[in-house]
């Protein structure tokens, strides 16, 4: 029997789309794309992208050939580069459109204000209107003409359709009234009117309104290119905060060694190799700098796009870091707030793992790769930004498939406004002045840009606070959450034992008691005992000595400082040796096991010196966290696999009234489950493996970044650091960039529903509408611009 065949996953194509100018473009493209068999494309008007899935034998050269024959253009993005480039107006698409703009600035105030004023309209003055309208009907229309004759020849119709048909509609009215009407005659007076029309037979010219329709537009356009690349500018700084170079250290032997590329026998000094740094060579490449390290190893200097997981490399004070990895040698607080939004540098030293991009501001450290490239948590957050904003929410699916016949639908109104105008005994002038005012006040663009500039600003705006949402489908999930589920260690708490606390016995230094246990306990590998020791040096300052060492399995640990035999452990190790604690320490020992705490007894010399309570310790903003979650009208209810004491004990400090507690790793999915069954609508917020089935089957996964991979993959918004404020933050970004899509969308669709038919009864001014068609786009642009004022309360 032949097994079946298992569907095979689609590929992921994207394309980088040129030539569009609305929404309605967008949705020609996307619905060329999806007839192709096997294909699934969606095509975002605000990013210039499309996102193609494949499954059949489609290749990326017939895709693009596809969107080529629809008069767009099509290339794969190019490929990206750890070093970061300069961002220049050469690369900045409004460039172009801001000289076009000028200039028809400079040209059509002329032509407006001798058709408003009537004490500048001199003898023959249309002429001199014509002259100078001309050129921004041709010229400065010329994108809009082109455009629509390239779809024309598709046999499709665009917004630039619209505008084309607009403004050389009313630029040949005019062109006709002055040769063949009476609006040629000289010392015609031509009075500005914001009624209907001039209704003075073919004596009417709209030289103004098409020009002015034109610079309208234009300026429009160049707003909203400039407000989308406002919009797209937190990615864009996202993937510029990488280094260029790395000082790496290559040992003798090394085959990237480097004398390679530069000289041993450098007859400089190190401090002279630093200062001269490197200088680009004739053939582009950098050139590198050494330096002899006491070890034998040569700092080199090197483009970033050379280093390679397993290199070690130095990090100065004020030099970025390089790549993921970890440190090998010294010890520095390092600046993160560029990827997660925390102001307060955090301390590291060997063994701790660093993130690329972020700031060395104390000593000089040597960090050994782990992750480079395209794998660094970096690029990794510059990825699930991209993708989130690059997809569609529901309600933009709606707009798009209203803007894919929205452009066929107006020219129908206007032909029927135009006939019905004479159909009715009005004059020429009056139907076809409505007529303009309908094919210039109508705007898909406007739709097609309310969800994804808002989805531009709020995740890159997030990304900036640590905050990654992977999609616009997540947004409507915050909306709907009613439940907040919080895994306890590690996100509630630290997720590592901390002391908390230490009684001694009556006659009995507290220091003293700590400074013995501590510098026993630092020759342990336990974590219990890993506290202690952190404890004791953070209070105590350098350990002591310790002879004769041993760790005996299950109880405890012993050994001699300073000439006294100590034990630390647990009550029955002290027991074994007759050492008893008494009522005081007793109690002590009790209490903190009746909270769910780790209690240890210390004893040398034949007596019980104190007890020890450690515990896996609350995060300072655990507390105001969950009151913000409440805040946002959330039920806070903590889920955890320890005793029910214990989980008791932290909920009671942080204001959470329902426990979870003693719930195996994999039964947290059911208990999800369980909730949702209850008609909850619920998140999860967690950071282990553990956690990841449980964020899946949640509504809303929420997986802080301090956590692993699993459960990063499996949350649909990700808190790059590890503050549990962030979870509000991120329930409040979505929201409001939720209502901002909304409000947009509101906007846009109220805007054409009220307009087309005032423009329909001939109570629009042409020039009026233009402006006003322009203003609509600029409108949902700078709205979603106001997400980039929000402000996280984790800073």
């Amino acid at each position: 029997m032949i097994a079946p065949t298992q569907p095979t996953a689609p590929e992921r194509v994207e394309l980088v789309i040129g030539g569009m100018t609305c929404a309605s473009c967008a949705a020609r493209i996307e619905k060329k794309l999806n007839r192709l068999d096997g294909v699934t494309a969606s095509v975002n008007y605000a990013t210039e992208k499309a996102r193609v899935d494949v499954t059949g034998d489609i290749s990326p050269e017939q895709l693009i050939a596809t969107v080529e024959q629809a008069g767009y253009t099509a290339a794969l993005p190019a490929p990206k580069v750890d070093a970061p480039t300069e961002d220049t107006d050469a690369d900045d698409p409004s460039a172009a459109l801001r000289t076009r703009l000028l200039i028809s600035i400079v040209l059509t105030v002329p032509v407006i204000a001798m058709a408003m004023i009537p004490a500048l309209q001199f003898d023959n003055w249309q002429w001199l209107s014509l002259t100078l309208a001309a050129p921004v009907v041709v010229w400065g229309a010329l994108p809009f003409h082109r455009a629509a004759w390239t779809n024309l020849r598709h046999g499709a119709a665009t917004m630039d359709t619209l505008v084309s048909m607009g403004t050389l509609a009313a630029f040949g009215w005019s062109l006709y009234a002055l040769f063949f009407g009476t609006a040629g005659t000289p010392g015609m007076k031509h009075p500005f009117e914001f009624t209907i029309a001039r209704m003075d037979g073919t004596g009417s010219i709209y030289l103004e309104a098409a020009a002015g329709v034109t610079t309208f537009i234009l300026a429009g356009r160049y707003f909203e290119a400039r407000s989308k690349r406002r919009a797209g500018a937190a990615l864009r700084a996202l993937l510029e905060l990488g280094a260029k170079e790395v000082s790496v250290l290559r040992r003798a032997g090394d085959s990237h060694s480097a004398g390679d590329s530069h000289s041993v026998g450098d007859s400089r000094s190190a401090g002279d190799s630093h200062r001269a740094g490197h200088t680009p060579s004739s053939t582009g490449v950098v050139s590198t700098s050494t330096d002899r390290r006491p070890n034998g190893a040569v700092e080199q200097r090197i483009p970033i796009e050379q280093l390679a997981v397993g290199d070690e490399f130095v990090v100065r004070p004020g030099e970025k870091i390089a790549a993921d990895g970890t440190v090998v040698e010294g010890s520095s607080a390092i600046d993160a707030s560029m990827l997660t939004g925390e102001s307060v540098p955090v301390e590291v030293g060997p063994d701790d793992a660093v993130v690329g991009a972020t700031v060395n501001v104390g000593g000089r450290i040597v960090v050994r790769a782990t992750r480079i490239g395209s794998d660094t948590q970096l690029a990794q957050m510059a990825r699930l930004v991209e993708e989130a904003q690059t997809g569609k929410a529901q309600a933009q699916r709606l707009a798009d498939r209203i803007s894919g016949i929205f452009v066929p639908v107006v020219i129908a109104l206007a032909v029927a406004t135009l006939g019905f105008w004479l159909g009715t005994g009005g004059s020429v002038a009056a139907a076809f002045t409505a007529t303009v005012a309908v094919l210039i006040i109508a705007c898909p663009c406007a739709l097609g840009l309310a969800t994804p500039t808002a989805l531009m600003v709020g995740t890159g705006r997030g990304a900036q606070l640590g905050i990654l949402i992977k999609g616009p489908e997540v947004l409507e999930s915050t909306r709907r959450v009613d439940t907040v589920v919080l895994d306890k260690t590690g996100t509630v708490t630290t997720g590592r034992m901390t002391l908390l606390d230490v009684v001694a016995a009556e006659g009995e230094d507290v220091t003293e008691v700590l400074a013995l246990a501590g510098a026993l306990e630092d020759s342990s590998e336990h974590p219990i005992a890993r506290a202690i020791a952190a404890g004791a040096r953070e209070k105590t300052g350098t350990l002591r000595a310790v002879e004769d060492f041993s760790n005996i399995e299950g109880l405890g640990v012993q050994g001699v400082v300073d000439g006294h035999a100590v034990l630390v452990g647990r009550p029955r190790l002290l027991a074994d040796w007759s050492l008893e604690l008494g009522p005081a320490l007793e109690h002590a020992l009790n209490t903190a096991q009746s909270e769910g705490k780790t209690a240890v007894a210390v004893g040398w010399d034949g007596r019980a010196r104190g007890v020890l309570v450690v515990a896996d310790a609350v995060k300072p903003t655990s507390a105001e966290a969950v009151a913000q979650l409440k805040a946002l009208g959330l039920t806070p209810i903590m889920l955890t696999g320890d005793n029910a004491a214990a989980a008791r004990a932290i909920a009671d400090q942080v204001g959470i009234d329902e426990v979870i507690a003693e719930v195996l790793p994999e039964d947290k999915l059911a208990v999800i489950t369980r909730l949702k069954s209850e008609g909850k609508v619920v998140a999860m917020v967690g950071d282990g493996v553990n956690d990841a089935a449980a964020l899946a089957g949640a509504d809303l996964g929420l997986a802080l970044g301090t956590g692993t991979d699993v459960a990063i993959e499996a949350g649909d918004l990700t808190l790059v650091r590890g503050d549990l404020r962030s979870a509000a933050d991120a329930i409040r970004l979505s929201r409001r960039t939720l209502a901002t899509i909304k409000g947009n969308l509101f906007w846009a669709f109220a805007y054409n529903v009220a307009a087309i038919p005032l423009a329909m009864a001939g109570l629009l001014n042409p020039m009026l509408a233009g402006a006003a068609m322009a203003f609509s786009s600029v409108f949902v642009v700078s709205n979603s611009l106001r997400l980039r004022g929000f402000r996280s309360t984790a800073s």
